[in-house]
């Protein structure tokens, strides 16, 4: 077996404390003998979320031999947060340790860049590997398997039961409601994400008239009793009076019989979008990414698809998808839909000639017109957020998940982390507070002259009479709290490390398996280096000019097994960072990203 590189692994502290643990504080000494991966992730973050899915199946296999610990590490303020940490635990069906770590201590110790990324510590306490994005947990599975033999013949491995400790359910009607639809008959239909149902309400909005979905993690038609969801989110009519469900975890749209109950499958393959795959064909043939939200608009079924950063349609006419904006490049750019950046769009609303997007990662109000151009009403980029009224061009938000056409032209926004209601109004240019003192409002429905707001982390629906002035509030701003990286003006070498897992090779045959993709916020911080191509090093040239920003890097290698036969297993992994920067005399000349494996020149 080759010699691995190891560093000993720093110690695992939070100010917040451990979850899942039935209150016992952990400590990586207790966890010797065991393997650990530490995911640091963050609850607002799609490919975190993705990330906890691969996870699940490797966590059951290896359950006698490693410990996943989470390492809740925020971007946002509210994510620093101890109970939406505790929320966001159960929200997700997280089944593991979680160290809440808001001060991000334990992210700075190692030198982590980027939400997900996976550190593996092997049972005599080294870090063996670090892993950032998505599409690692084959290799990861293959190193822990060589981890065990290893250690097993070395004597240092430890089997037995984990320190997970399952926390009491709850006995609500509702549990983390994700989004709502007001249906024909007067009723509610809600999206109870965290027990993977929908519910049906009367229109008091809290007696249950029906359950649909069995209640289990799973992906199955059939009756509404035996039919299966995954953290089904979006809810929208169609025409023919049934209802289309963005299925997100099951990467699916989902179409609902109001009469019988009954559930189909409308597009996807439950398997996840990777770079590469088919983006538009048959639906049932191609493959979908955390679908959010749904919303018809010009005869088609509008997808806000979370996971790649993207809007796609559905037609029902002819049972098609295709992109419909976005590059997959995460980030805020307006323009044509072929050029434009979203980042994470989680909620869309139609009127007749626009239709809005909550794009939640931006914490920013867009909009599509009937062309197809992308505008921006409120939000200013993926670091920038907070709770401020006033002109659009100076207005905050933090982490909006919905957003509800008005009857005034207005829209009403879901501005979930502020935990209030917000009211953007295009003919004034101006931003107001409709309510405050909700708990992670996700989305909201009118029903008469009353708005209903799905408050997902009270577990309910909450009537709201529309007022006719706005709640004063005092004005907050905020940028992520993520440190700056300190480089020289000048030349910068970028190199994202990559190893492919072993037993695997780089996937040549169909050309390079490499591509990286580089731009910058403002586009004057690099005077060199921006675009893509295929080598995971460049050179890069800082305008000394500007002296903060952000480097945009996207990441793609694709590897396949190294083993002699026509059709081996292949793999893609991806990540995208956005690192800030601060230029500054004296600071780095080489900027490392882990994408896979260890960085040999730290």
């Amino acid at each position: 077996m080759a010699k691995r590189v190891r560093v000993r692994a720093p110690e695992l502290i939070g100010k917040g404390g451990w979850i899942n643990t039935g209150g016992k504080q952990l400590s990586l000494a207790e966890l010797r003998g065991r393997i650990v991966i530490a995911d640091f992730w963050t609850f607002c973050c799609v490919n975190c979320l993705h990330v906890l899915d691969e996870l699940r199946e490797l966590e059951e296999r290896h359950r006698d031999t490693v410990v996943i610990v989470g390492v809740h590490s925020p971007k946002f303020v509210h994510e620093a947060e101890h109970q939406a940490v505790v929320d966001a635990v159960e929200r997700y069906g997280v089944e593991h340790p979680v160290l809440d770590d808001p001060e991000l201590a334990t992210w700075k110790q190692y030198a982590v860049r980027a939400w997900p990324t996976l550190v593996v510590i092997d049972p005599e306490g080294y870090v063996v590997a670090q892993h950032a994005g998505e599409g690692h947990a084959h290799a990861i599975a293959r190193l822990v398997e060589e981890l065990e033999a290893e250690h097993e013949a070395k004597g240092t491995l430890r089997r037995g039961d984990g320190p997970y400790v399952a926390p009491e359910p709850e006995p609500t009607a509702l549990r983390f409601p994700g989004k709502a639809l007001l249906l024909p008959s007067g009723n509610f239909l809600v999206s109870d994400t965290t027990r993977h149902q929908l519910v049906e309400l009367a229109e008091d909005a809290e007696t249950v008239v029906r359950r649909i979905g069995s209640g289990t993690r799973g992906f199955a038609d059939g009756t509404g009793e035996t039919a299966a969801f995954n953290e089904p989110q979006g809810l929208a009519l169609l025409d023919d009076g049934s209802v289309v469900v963005a299925d997100t975890a099951n990467h699916a749209l989902r179409r609902l019989d109001l009469v019988t109950g009954a559930v189909s499958t409308l597009a996807g393959t439950g398997r996840q979008w990777w770079q590469g795959s088919p983006t538009a064909g048959p639906a049932r043939e191609i493959d979908l990414s955390s679908p959010w939200d749904v919303a018809v608009f010009g005869g088609k079924v509008w997808i806000a698809m979370a996971g790649v950063h993207q809007l796609w349609t559905y037609d029902p006419a002819t049972g098609t998808v295709a992109v419909a904006a976005g590059t997959t490049n995460e980030g805020l750019v307006d323009g044509p839909a072929a050029e434009a950046w979203f980042a994470q769009p989680s909620g869309l609303a139609a009127t007749a000639d626009r239709l809005w997007l909550a794009d939640s990662e931006t914490s920013a109000l867009r909009w599509v017109d009937p062309d197809g151009h992308v505008h921006t009403a409120v939000g200013t980029g993926l670091f920038d957020f907070g709770h401020r009224d006033g002109a659009a061009g100076q207005a905050l938000l933090q982490h909006p998940l919905g957003v509800t056409a008005l009857p005034d032209g207005s829209v009403a926004v879901s501005d979930t982390y502020n935990h209030a209601l917000r009211r953007y109004d295009p003919a004034t240019g101006q931003v107001t507070t409709l309510a405050t003192d909700l708990r992670e409002p996700s989305d909201a429905v009118l029903a008469g002259d009353e708005i209903v707001v799905v408050e997902s982390a009270r577990h309910r629906l909450t009537r709201l009479r529309l007022p006719e002035e706005a709640v004063r509030v005092e004005s907050v701003a905020h940028r992520t709290q993520r440190a700056a990286t300190e480089v020289a003006p000048g030349r910068l070498r970028l190199d994202v490390v990559f190893q492919a897992p072993a037993g695997q090779k780089l996937d040549t045959r169909y050309g390079p398996s490499t591509r990286l993709l580089v731009s910058s916020t403002p586009p004057e911080l690099l005077l060199k280096g921006e675009g893509a191509d295929t080598d995971l090093s460049r050179e890069l040239d800082l305008n000394p000019a500007i002296t903060e920003g952000v480097l945009h890097v996207s990441a793609t290698a694709a590897s396949c097994d190294d083993e002699a036969n026509d059709y081996p297993a292949c793999h893609v992994h991806q990540q995208d960072w956005g690192v800030p920067v601060r230029i500054t005399e004296g600071g780095a000349s080489r900027l490392p990203l882990v994408l896979a494996g260890m960085d040999q020149d730290t």
